[in-house]
C-alpha cells in the first residue's frame, strides 16, 4: 500500500457552505466540498457519465450530478440514486490554518 501525500489545493475561504470546487492533483480531478464548515474530497468525475460533480447540486450531505441527476454521499462516496451505481473514491482532507490539503496515494 502506498503512502498518502497531502497537497494544498485551496483556501478555506474559497468555498462557502454548500459549495464545491474542482482541483487537480497530478492527473486526478478531485471535487472539494464545504458541508457545514467541514471539508470533504471525492473524485470529481461522475462514475456514470463524464460530468464534473463540482458543477452539481449539494443538498445536505449529498451531491447531485449535473448531467443525469444521480446522487452520491459526499462523506462516503456511496452511490445513492440511479442512474449511478458505482461509488466515488474519497480522499482524506486536512485543514492547516486556512489551507485545505487533500491526501492522495503517493
Amino acid at each position: 500500500m502506498s503512502d498518502i501525500e497531502f497537497h494544498a489545493v485551496a483556501k478555506t475561504g474559497d468555498l462557502d457552505d454548500g459549495e464545491a470546487i474542482q482541483v487537480i492533483v497530478g492527473k486526478k480531478e478531485i471535487a472539494i466540498y464545504n458541508v457545514e464548515g467541514e471539508f470533504y474530497a471525492t473524485d470529481d468525475i461522475c462514475t456514470h457519465a463524464y460530468a464534473s460533480l463540482a458543477d452539481g447540486y449539494i443538498e445536505g450531505d449529498s451531491i447531485e450530478c449535473p448531467l443525469h441527476g444521480g446522487c452520491f454521499d459526499i462523506k462516503t462516496g456511496k452511490a445513492l440514486t440511479p442512474p449511478v451505481t458505482e461509488d466515488l473514491k474519497v480522499y482524506q482532507v486536512k485543514v492547516d490554518g486556512d489551507d485545505i490539503l487533500v491526501g492522495v496515494p503517493g
